[in-house]
């Protein structure tokens, strides 16, 4: 695995800090558009992530779980606000570091995995190590390493369309840590699956997280798979809250968050 916070502007960090924080947000907004069109997303989201947390973000459909996700990720900019990955902002990062942050500190997993579907699961999970220039035949060996641990060794050299859908998020888990992140960030992992394989997924997420020793962040909206993370927050009107507190505000008078 990766040395902590070894991509963050370029410099080599030995620790995270005394709080072992990972990743922070600081007043985090997101907004579409301008003037009377705008649409805010994210308002004000504060977000403290610390090594070794399995943390859920439990919300509806378009409440801005991808949104904040995806600026974790350095996936997209925020309108402003700050995102932090080991007490560094990663605004401060070059294209070229940027890049890096997203090869190798970072993981991220679809809701719709993804895949290629022209090549084969080895291929696919192969393929973030391929663009960081890693040797094929390196690359290919070390996927099928991760297809073996996450249990489908023996579907390798199988296409896409030849799997099932457990298989392809099984896969997807796979392409998301094959390059050794320290985080995780996972959008509605099970929300295409039946309730049977969303189950097996969450339960290969949980034991990859101990195993490998990530901070993992799940979005989801299934109450019941997220109150096994260590901690659960609610994401209400582009606000994060703890999610005591997040239905404490909706029982308050007039139902809205503050």
């Amino acid at each position: 695995m990766m040395q902590e916070a070894k991509y963050v502007n370029g410099k080599a960090e030995s620790s995270l800090g005394t709080a072992g924080i990972v990743l922070e947000t600081r007043d985090l907004k997101k907004t579409y558009g301008s003037g009377e069109k705008s649409l805010p997303i994210l308002v004000n989201a504060n977000l403290i992530l610390r090594r070794g947390e399995m943390v859920a973000i439990v919300a509806p459909s378009g409440a801005g779980k991808s949104t904040l996700l995806h600026l974790l990720a350095a996936l997209d900019t925020p309108t402003s606000g700050t995102v932090y990955f080991a007490t560094k902002a990663i605004e401060t990062n070059d294209d070229v570091a940027l890049a890096e942050f997203r090869n190798r500190a970072v993981g991220f997993l679809w809701q719709r995995h993804q895949l290629l579907p022209d090549f084969t699961a080895a291929e696919n999970v192969a393929m973030p190590l391929l663009l960081r220039g890693d040797d094929f035949t390196s690359a290919l060996g070390t996927a099928r390493e991760w297809l073996a641990e996450v249990g489908l060794g023996n579907r390798a050299d199988h296409r896409v369309g030849e799997l099932s859908g457990g298989e392809q998020q099984r896969v997807a888990i796979a392409r998301a840590l094959v390059t050794g992140p320290q985080v995780l960030l996972a959008d509605e992992p099970t929300g295409d699956l039946d309730e049977q394989n969303a189950l097996a997924v969450f339960e290969l997420l949980e034991r990859l997280h101990r195993t490998h020793k990530l901070t993992s962040l799940i979005a989801t909206h299934n109450l019941k798979l997220a109150a096994r993370c260590d901690r659960v927050l609610g994401l209400e009107h582009g606000v994060l809250r703890s999610r005591e507190a997040a239905a404490s505000a909706s029982r308050a008078p007039g139902g809205e968050a503050s």
